[in-house]
């Protein structure tokens, strides 16, 4: 029995502005040397990056069919996919419902190219794509040159040289499509090899000396982490209660956002459209960030996540009060609280220290399912301030030293080692 080809795909799509000036790149791959059997790009005028995307799939098993004339038959040919979008990954390996109507007949164009047994689905992190990156960027600037992207003017196959994609690599450990085993395979192979990451052969081991076992300082010694788990942090828009400054809780009324939250979620959206940088969006379940988060989506064309370890804290019964009425009706109750994290508001509130455990394991979750993701996370002021002050390693008193605005963007990167950098706080640039 004549066994199938086998070919890895690569494929990419990026928008400049999101949407704005699109372009897709893919690149069919012998897995085992590693050899590029196909490149295709194209520029395609004002898209998403989603769209790009489907299209740099839909491009890439095209040409890997156009290799294989009797592709069509089922087992004629095997096909891995590898891409850096979660979202087509998960859409097209089924995990996902595709609920976008630009999406919808992308991916059933997709899906009939070649039989769903030949195809699996595989999420590798953006530096792992460079070379469909790289071609989706030259179709890009072909198209700002008012050209189309041509083969022989590319350089995106010189410029990522590949080693072998199969050779020594561990067994898959997940079912058949399983994206996060297949990129867990994936990095262990590029980790436990010397020089994969350039394609260069293994440099023989050094023999010990003192200079050389004698632990490196500075930043020559930091390894290459690869990309951070970044989250975006937003605060949502504005309801009735932010401009008089009230509590507002988990524990009160689920209010909705005024005209002016409103207003304000329709300008980040704008903002981090132009950025082109938000991979996924998760939100908190109240109404306020669900608003927010949706304005951004739409724009975006993601979906949205609800996760209620980002919800606010449960103030109990100073929902609703200002700072002012409460020191009158509760007066010991708030000197408490101000003076220390395990001290819960009147009526049964949460305190900060619990809210931080809350927000920490949310944290922990979210950053172990996003490794190399930016991701939007839509909640509050207290989960916010919490997630700054832990990355600072700041005491629970610092919580009461930051100023949170409206609809402001905060960033937080964390790294595979442990190690956190706050990259931005309070930012409204986007309402001015």
């Amino acid at each position: 029995m004549t066994q199938p080809r086998q070919f890895v795909i690569e494929a990419d799509g990026g928008s400049r502005g999101n949407p704005g000036p699109a372009g897709y790149g893919a690149v069919v791959v012998d897995p085992v040397t590693g050899e590029t059997l196909a490149e295709a790009a194209e520029y395609i005028g004002v898209a998403t990056n989603n769209v790009a995307e489907y299209k740099g799939l839909i491009a890439g098993l095209k040409a890997a069919k156009a290799l294989v004339p009797d592709a069509s038959a089922g087992g004629a040919l095997q096909v891995r996919v590898r891409m850096d979008s979660k979202l087509v990954v998960e859409q097209m390996s089924g995990r996902w419902k595709i609920k976008h109507p630009d999406m919808k007949p992308l991916a059933a164009e997709a899906a009939r190219i070649l039989p769903a047994s030949a195809v699996t689905y595989e999420w590798i992190p953006r530096e792992k794509n460079k070379h469909a990156d790289r071609l989706a960027n030259e179709a890009m600037d072909a198209g700002k040159r008012g050209k189309q992207w041509e083969p022989s003017a590319s350089t995106a196959a010189l410029d990522t040289p590949r080693p072998s994609t199969t050779a020594g690599l561990p067994p898959v450990s997940g079912p058949p499509g399983d994206a996060a085993a297949g990129a867990a395979r994936a990095r262990a192979a590029l980790s436990s090899r010397p020089g994969a990451a350039t394609g260069t052969a293994p440099a023989a081991a050094p023999t010990p000396t003192a200079s050389s076992t004698a632990p490196q300082v500075g930043w020559a010694a930091v390894p290459d982490l690869g990309a951070p788990a970044t989250f975006v942090l937003l605060r949502h828009g504005e309801t009735a209660l932010t401009p008089e400054k009230r509590f507002s809780g988990s524990g009160g009324s689920d209010l909705e956002l005024s005209a002016t939250g409103r207003h304000q979620a329709e300008r980040i959206a704008q903002s981090l459209a132009a950025r082109g940088t938000i991979e996924e969006i998760v939100s908190s379940p109240l109404r306020r960030c669900r608003e927010t988060a949706a304005a951004v989506a739409a724009r975006l064309g993601l979906e949205v996540r609800i996760e209620d370890g980002l919800r606010e804290t449960d103030f109990g019964a100073w929902e609703g009060l200002t700072f002012a009425e409460v020191r009158e009706r509760y007066g010991p109750d708030l000197d408490a609280w101000l003076a220390s994290a395990k001290a819960a508001p009147t009526g049964g509130g949460e305190s900060f220290a619990e809210v931080a455990r809350r927000v920490a394991a949310t944290r922990d979750r979210l950053t172990a399912r996003y490794a190399g993701r930016t991701v939007l996370l839509v909640t509050h002021v207290t989960p916010i301030k919490t997630l700054v002050r832990l990355a600072l390693g700041a005491p629970p008193e610092a919580m009461f030293r930051m100023e949170l605005s409206a609809a402001s963007v905060s960033a937080v990167a964390y790294y595979s080692d442990g190690n956190v950098s706050l990259r931005l706080l309070n930012d409204t640039s986007h309402l001015r």
